[in-house]
């Protein structure tokens, strides 16, 4: 079995050959038969030169001039993928690296799920860090999404996914949303063809400011939500 990891990124040059390296160690002392995938999202700062520079092997960099967001660079590694399993994070590894494998475990233990998902409400220190504020936001947030959404899910937005190289098939080229609210469609996707989703426990071991500002990209988020569940709604398979 194959697992792709597919990592986007856009002018991370001041943290990504410290990622790079530790994926390259970590994937290779824990799979026989692995690749990274690096796409950058249109960066200035050459951060993927800098890791093709390194040379590492089954690593590779895929991407475009323009910045087009996160949801565009991630669905681009998504199907230039080639693994069984096809998993995306963070570039500062917000997770951390272990999440990796209790990916492959949670797919091993559920063989039904074409879909992984990491939730932090699932896990008892998920939320450590947070401000009460920030957590009560993220919480209320995610909750209103899944109401709007049709589904029930204890952190759908969570940035560490994972699916089959054959649901990846199926997802993303169907996909259409670029930047936020790109892996919530994943999700409508995932539920319009039936695929059975598996939640994991997570923790944020690495904490960065949020580029996302709830207060004030939330309502655009609602809105591109609705307007994508009507048209997946309607969308034939």
């Amino acid at each position: 079995m194959k697992f792709s990891l597919c990592i986007p990124m856009y002018n991370e040059s001041s943290i990504i050959k410290e990622t790079a390296a530790t994926l390259h160690e970590y994937m290779s002392a824990n799979f026989e038969d692995y690749e990274i995938i690096f796409s950058d999202d249109g960066s200035k700062d050459g951060c993927g030169d800098m890791v093709r520079e390194m040379g590492l092997p089954c690593v590779r960099v895929v991407g475009y001039e323009q910045n087009m967001g996160k949801g565009y660079a991630v669905r681009t590694a998504m199907l230039a993928a080639e693994g069984d399993y096809v998993m995306f994070t963070d570039a500062d590894l917000a997770y951390g690296t272990d999440v990796i494998k209790q990916v492959y475990e949670t797919f091993l233990a559920n063989p039904e799920a074409s879909m992984v998902i990491g939730s932090r409400t699932l896990h008892k220190e998920g939320y450590e860090g947070y401000t009460a504020i920030r957590k009560l936001a993220s919480k209320t947030y995610i909750k209103v999404l899944c109401i709007i959404g049709g589904f029930k899910l204890s952190d759908s937005q969570c940035g560490c996914k994972a699916f089959t190289g054959e649901a990846v098939k199926k997802i993303f080229p169907r996909c259409e949303i670029n930047r936020f609210a790109f892996d919530f469609e994943c999700i409508l996707w995932a539920v319009k063809y039936g695929m059975k989703i598996a939640e994991m426990p997570v923790k944020i071991i690495n904490h960065r400011e949020s580029t996302v500002n709830v207060m004030r990209d939330a309502p655009k988020m609602v809105r591109d939500i609705i307007k994508m569940k009507n048209r997946i709604k309607k969308a034939k398979i």
